[in-house]
């Protein structure tokens, strides 16, 4: 396609163009990220309830536990003790004979002298603990189902934000894009985005939730080693920050990067016939090593600095777990204390320490995904095409009359490319547009499609302004027909009635047999249901070019735009093809882009382009006669098939 349109490059576009750099903003990417979530603000609601009652009871489970240790410790002690005494008795005696250390042991347990272990409270006590620890996990269990669905409902409103952001952006913006970027986006970047949110929403909420509440009973148990304990966390939440912080930028180019290697993968697949057939597999290989070493750079330096979280925590852990057994071992010698608090606190004070280690170790997950989510709201972000007016005029009769007026627009604002255009194009007419590669060919009918606006100047269609219409209303006046064929992955009879949308499977078999579809269907073996894809896969790219004139036929537009239509076809499909057009024409305003003069000899008017200029218009013969600029066209087109021959 000459010049910059819809699905050519511009100077900026191409498969291989970088996105461009921008600085993180973590806290803001974070707080959009928090509001995708607030349609599912009822469920999380079930979610923290749900999570506040799992955790209540997985933190009643040490200090049942204790109590159980405090029934063995009690009948293991009260058996060394003379029966017959009260433990008043037992412990003055044991003072009497000098063992006040084991006097005031005694003094802060419920022994009962000479009775040993009551089995019987001691089975009814595990049960207990049994019972609380299954609760709480069912309760967890429903946790983790209700959350699966609101990130997963989350991610859904994210694709279709996304989906719906592409059809509304301007296609500047997209040809400035590399297509690999922007599929990473759309999917890698969103299903990074829902697992990280899945992983950490619930560790958050029963990680806080477990702070608060193993907090409170450590404070219960013994006030002292509370404070211990609580002389890590700014610790940990120090050394938390410090490395999230250098982690942070490795994150965000680690997604970059895996933008770019999408790009580079989606080229090297679609553009893999022209590479093998240019030897070029070395020069991708290199270019493929590269940027797959810088992702794993950016990768391996982001994991790697994120994951000495979970290291100098474990350290911080094991330090406090030393504290509040040295410290709980002397309190329970003088009595203060219970051996089974004393446990209990142990197995608290790990409770606390693990969910502060679970949240310095979502560090790295969040990071991640909020790095992912800032490329997506980059994306829906990007400037949309104008909006249509909010009273759309229509032409009272379409008959396919096109006028630029004064017309000028370009593509980047400081380099001119069409300039005060003037033209009329009457109802039915063929207009042919030639000119050299960059001349504006295909911008000209692209500005007719809507596909950009412009600058300056009016297109009217039958009489009105087509930035008074919607894009729409517009389009549905034009069929358009594309040098670089389009196919989805379906049917042909698919393909084809992809045209007009309720087309009868008659109306399909009657586009095909004008346009030649049908003279090769019959030799495949599934016919019409035979699957193809823009690859093309059992036909030809003659054949592919021929589905979509049929396509283009079936839709029945009253203005038809050619690019180039008949370039990849061969001689004598070519012959079909140009009597099928010669019908698609009729009563037809048609815009022909053609590169081989031969095919429009017989255009009402022709138009020669040069520089987004019409420097001569006229028919066959008046410009060959003419002598000018496409009769120098025409000359070098026959002297070089003379050459050929």
């Amino acid at each position: 396609m000459s010049g910059r349109g819809p699905m050519g490059g511009g100077p900026h576009g191409g498969l291989g163009a970088a996105p461009p750099a921008k600085v993180a903003d973590f806290r803001g990417s974070l707080r959009r990220l928090l509001a995708a979530l607030r349609p599912e603000r009822a469920w999380l609601g079930a979610v923290v309830v749900l999570g506040a009652v799992s955790v209540a009871l997985a933190v009643m489970g040490p200090k049942l536990l204790g109590d159980a240790t405090n029934i063995v410790f009690d009948g293991v002690v009260g058996r060394m003790l003379p029966a017959g005494s009260t433990k008043d008795e037992a412990v003055e005696a044991l003072r009497a004979a000098g063992e006040d250390r084991m006097a005031d042991l005694v003094s802060g347990t419920g022994v009962v002298p000479g009775q040993g272990i009551d089995f019987d409270a001691l089975g009814g006590q595990i049960v207990v603990v049994l019972a609380v620890y299954v609760l709480s996990a069912v309760f967890l269990w429903a946790q983790g189902l209700i959350l699966a669905h609101v990130v997963q409902r989350t991610g859904f409103r994210l694709r279709e934000d996304v989906q719906a952001k592409i059809d509304r952006l301007s296609l500047g913006h997209l040809d400035s894009r590399p297509r690999g970027d922007v599929l990473s986006r759309v999917t890698n970047d969103i299903d990074n985005v829902t697992q990280s949110l899945q992983q950490t929403l619930s560790q958050l909420v029963t990680s806080l939730l477990t702070v608060v509440g193993v907090l409170v009973m450590m404070f219960v148990l013994s006030w002292q080693l509370a404070l211990i304990a609580l002389v890590t966390v700014p610790v940990s939440a120090v050394m938390t920050m410090l490395i999230a912080r250098r982690a942070q930028p490795h994150f965000v180019a680690q997604w970059k990067s895996t933008g770019d290697l999408g790009g580079q993968v989606e080229q090297a697949f679609t553009g893999h016939e022209v590479v093998t057939a240019f030897n070029a597999g070395d020069s991708f290989a290199r270019t493929f090593e590269a940027e797959n070493d810088r992702l794993y750079r950016a990768s391996f330096r982001a994991q790697f600095i994120s994951g000495t979280i979970m290291p100098a925590m474990g350290f911080v852990s094991n330090l406090n777990y030393v504290l509040v057994a040295v410290v709980g071992g002397l309190r329970v010698a003088s009595g203060a204390i219970t051996l089974g608090e004393v446990q209990a606190f142990i197995q608290y004070s790990r409770q606390f320490t693990q969910p502060l280690a679970q949240l310095a170790s979502m560090a790295n997950l969040v990071q991640s995904g909020v790095a992912s989510a800032e490329r997506i709201f980059e994306l829906l972000d990007a400037p949309e095409e104008s909006a249509d007016p909010a009273a759309p005029r229509t032409p009272e009769q379409v008959r396919g009359r096109v006028l630029f007026d004064d017309v000028s627009f370009r593509y980047e604002a400081d380099t001119p490319l069409i300039e005060h255009l003037d033209l009329v194009v009457e109802p039915g007419q063929t207009v042919a547009i030639v000119g050299p590669t960059g001349a504006g060919k295909t911008t000209l009918v692209n500005l007719v499609m809507r596909f950009y606006d412009i600058d300056a100047g009016r297109i009217l269609l039958d009489g009105v302004d087509t930035r008074q219409m919607s894009r729409h209303d517009v389009r549905k006046q034009v069929g358009m027909v594309l040098q670089d064929t389009w196919l989805f992955n379906g049917t042909i009879a698919e393909n084809i009635a992809y045209g007009r949308s309720g087309a009868s499977d008659e109306e399909v078999r009657d586009a095909a047999r004008a346009t030649g579809v049908e003279r090769f269907v019959h030799s495949l073996a599934e016919g019409y249901d035979t699957v193809v894809d823009d690859e093309g896969g059992a036909i030809s790219a003659g054949e592919k070019q021929l589905i979509t004139i049929a396509r283009a036929f079936l839709s029945d537009p009253q203005i038809l735009i050619l690019d180039e239509a008949t370039s990849s076809v061969d001689t004598r499909t070519e012959v079909l093809v140009q009597h099928a057009m010669g019908e698609l024409r009729k009563g037809r305003t048609s815009f022909v882009i053609a590169h081989r003069l031969s095919t429009i000899r017989d255009a009402d008017r022709i138009l020669v382009m040069e520089h987004g200029s019409i420097v001569e218009q006229g028919t066959h013969d008046e410009l060959l006669a003419a002598g000018g600029a496409y009769a120098d066209l025409y000359s070098s087109q026959f002297a070089a098939a003379v050459v050929e021959e």
